[in-house]
């Protein structure tokens, strides 16, 4: 099992070439306040001096330190294959044990530690500044050892809560931020360091450390600084977990003090030096406390952390392997054959337009209604409701009717309502029909248009690969619907004017309201007749009311006709509706000249019944053969719309689309791709070469029984 942490140092070193971080890898994440000892607890696991220091804010870009164990009888059987292979391998020219590498410098070798210390600080400040600012994006350093046991640390800025010189005011705010990040982690091991001379109760690396691992499952606390508490007291109690219970453990460390450090004290005899404290200190507790006991303890619990990560994390590397395979089919494989490419692209679209249409795409919209389910909605649903809410009468007063009813009379008074009014008034209210049935055919256009984006932005992704292709296709398709709509709006205008030619008023429908109309009429009148005074004789009023009854109905051949509704009744008593009437003129003055042509300012006036009726008739008449025109245009402009519109862009596209696109002479430049296309395919190919190498790594721990 001991090999497991170099299999994860392996993960990590297949991630970082495509410079990826959508894996958490299992690692060991050290916080804590500033100087409470964390970059000593490193540099002892290390065993050598890599770190900065100083003081305020040393660390102020994640470090994530890979601890890599070898084997000095390995190094020099692989020496000696070097020198007689001449081949590159893993130690070949590298002179000492120990020696380190950076991601960001390749395949550098430092073999001189102060190098590496010098380095980390020239690194962070060329991302982080010299302004003591704090950066996000981590170096990533290997020390290779026969010293180290196999260990992958992250250390982490200090916690700090006053801003010192010209750092920034929230550095608090973005030390914080930064630390969840990586403790955030659920396959990370927390390594909370406390100096031993500070309340353990107060401790801000376990405060933080519970707020993402309240049961402590992966918190492990170190306590530093031994040496350093007031005499006359000691870490016994806290070391014991009586003040602060950890349940992976409290494990007490020595550091070297500053004068240790500065007079370059090395950290093997630090080590030494902790022993013997620890014997003479805490003699019950010495074997469970110390550097030694901390390496060994973190390679332990690191190793059992992987082993239960691992297959979580091998779902999570398929899952994404399987995601970014789809991506890269998505950006296609570059063009060979450019014109049978052209050729493919061109057909799909139309076919996918088509589709989209007939409601058979592949991609179905579930927010909104779209293609062809939208065009059915707006010609039973807008449109239909449209015509449902013009007003037959709408824009229609009674002044209008009477008003047409005398003009259509001239000089004579008529004996009955003239049909030419009633064509007048008809024609204009079904006039208004034309408008809707206009703005039907622009919705449409609309949604035809609009399905142009859906099949390049869903059906068709490989026109995003070519922008210009996917530009001159909306163009030509764009073109063809812009053709289209004059020859539809014409259609469509002569549908309504159609029904403006000719009257029918034999329409059988029309027919029926007449007949109708003339039974209530009839109904009414004998109702008048049943309710006259004793004192008039009946004989003589039926006389009366019915003195142009036969020359009506010579004239209208019947009760069928509209114009027979009219030859009942005369003028009768007012009722309450209204209209206009032209005052008495008055009296010319003298020496002054009457102008007959000054029309006098209508006035309201009680209708006659006569007047009154005939209003009623015509206004009847109109809203029933306006009923009948209205069904029909609710009929036939969607036939019309589907027939000049989206059948013939159906039928045309492929053809259109070929016409106008497939060329020798515009392959090249319809085919040439986006400029970031060439680099995400590149980019996802990496990362799916990385994920397919994480996954057969993972399956060797399979097959090596290592899990």
């Amino acid at each position: 099992m001991e090999a497991l942490i170099p299999v994860i140092n392996k993960l990590q070193d297949v991630f970082n070439t495509v410079g990826a971080d959508i894996i958490q890898l299992p690692q060991i994440v050290v916080v804590g306040t500033q100087s409470s000892g964390k970059s000593s607890v490193l540099e002892s696991l290390v065993g050598r001096d890599i770190l900065p220091r100083g003081t305020g804010i040393v660390t102020r870009r994640p470090l994530i330190l890979q601890l890599v164990h070898i084997d000095p009888e390995d190094r020099r059987k692989s020496n000696e294959e070097n020198e007689s292979k001449k081949n590159g391998r893993l130690y070949r020219g590298i002179d000492g044990e120990e020696w380190g590498k950076f991601l960001h410098t390749k395949n550098k070798i430092y073999t001189d530690f102060e190098e590496i210390r010098k380095e980390i600080e020239a690194e962070t400040d060329r991302i982080s500044g010299d302004n003591k600012g704090i950066s996000d994006e981590p170096i990533h350093l290997k020390i290779f050892s026969p010293h180290v046991v196999n260990l992958t640390l992250v250390d982490l800025p200090g916690i700090t809560k006053v801003p010192v010189g010209d750092q920034p005011k929230d550095i608090e705010l973005q030390i914080r931020e930064l630390i969840f990040k990586y403790i955030s982690n659920p396959n990370s091991i927390i390594l909370a360091v406390t100096a031993a001379n500070t309340d353990m109760a107060t401790s801000e690396a376990l405060k933080v450390a519970r707020e993402v691992d309240p049961d402590g499952r992966r918190t492990l606390a170190v306590v530093t600084k031994l040496d350093l508490m007031d005499a006359g007291t000691d870490a016994m109690d806290v070391l014991m977990g009586r003040v602060i219970p950890v349940k992976l453990g409290i494990i007490g460390v020595v550091n070297r003090s500053q004068l240790d450090i500065n007079q370059k004290k090395l950290v093997a005899d630090a080590i030494r030096d902790e022993y013997a404290f620890l014997q003479k200190k805490y003699p019950s507790l010495a074997n469970r406390n110390g550097t030694k006991y901390l390496a060994r303890t973190l390679n332990r619990l690191l190793m059992h952390h992987i082993r239960d990560c691992l297959p979580e994390l091998k779902t999570r590397i398929n899952v994404l392997a399987a995601q970014y395979q789809s991506l890269l089919n998505s950006y296609g494989e570059p063009v060979e054959d450019k014109s049978a490419t052209l050729l493919q692209l061109i057909t799909k679209f139309a076919a996918e337009y088509c589709h989209t249409i007939e409601g058979t795409a592949k991609y179905i919209e579930t927010a909104e209604l779209c293609g062809g389910a939208r065009i059915c909605y707006i010609f039973h649903e807008t449109f239909g409701r449209t015509l449902e809410s013009v007003d037959p009468l709408g824009g229609l007063t009674t002044i209008d009717v009477l008003t047409a009813i005398r003009n259509a009379t001239g000089p004579r008074p008529a004996l009955f309502v003239p049909e030419v009014s009633f064509e007048l008034l008809v024609k204009r209210q079904v006039k208004r029909l034309e408008e809707p049935s206009l703005r039907c055919v622009e919705l449409v256009h609309e949604e035809m248009q609009r399905i142009i984006q859906h099949c390049s932005n869903y059906s068709t992704q490989e026109l995003l690969r070519f922008p210009k292709l996917h530009d001159a296709i909306v163009e030509v398709v764009t073109s063809l619907l812009r053709k289209r709509l004059p020859v539809t709006n014409e259609m469509v205008h002569n549908l309504v004017a159609i029904e403006l030619a000719y009257i029918n008023t034999k329409h059988p429908d029309f027919a029926d309201a007449c007949g109708l109309m003339n039974n209530n009429i009839e109904e009414q009148r004998r109702n008048r007749m049943r309710d006259l005074p004793s004192a008039v004789p009946r004989d003589k009023a039926a006389a009366s009311g019915s003195q142009s009854g036969p020359v009506s109905e010579q004239q209208d051949g019947g009760t069928g006709n509209w114009r027979g509704m009219l030859r009942k009744g005369e003028d009768g008593a007012p009722s309450d509706r209204t209209t206009i009437q032209p005052p008495l003129p008055a009296s010319p003055q003298k020496g002054h000249a009457v102008n007959l042509l000054d029309v006098p300012v209508p006035v309201s006036r009680k209708l006659s019944a006569r007047e009154q009726r005939d209003c009623e008739v015509i206004e009847r008449l109109i809203k029933s053969y306006f009923l009948i025109v209205r069904k029909n245009i609710q009929d036939s402009v969607p036939k019309a719309v589907m027939h000049f519109l989206v059948n013939h862009v159906k039928d045309c596209l492929q053809s259109e689309l070929v016409g106008q696109l497939y060329k020798t002479s515009l392959l090249n430049d319809l085919l040439t791709e986006s400029e970031d296309m060439a680099q995400r395919r590149n980019e996802a190919a990496d990362m799916l070469k990385a994920l397919q190498k994480a996954s057969q790594v993972i399956a060797e721990i399979r097959e090596t029984h290592l899990w």
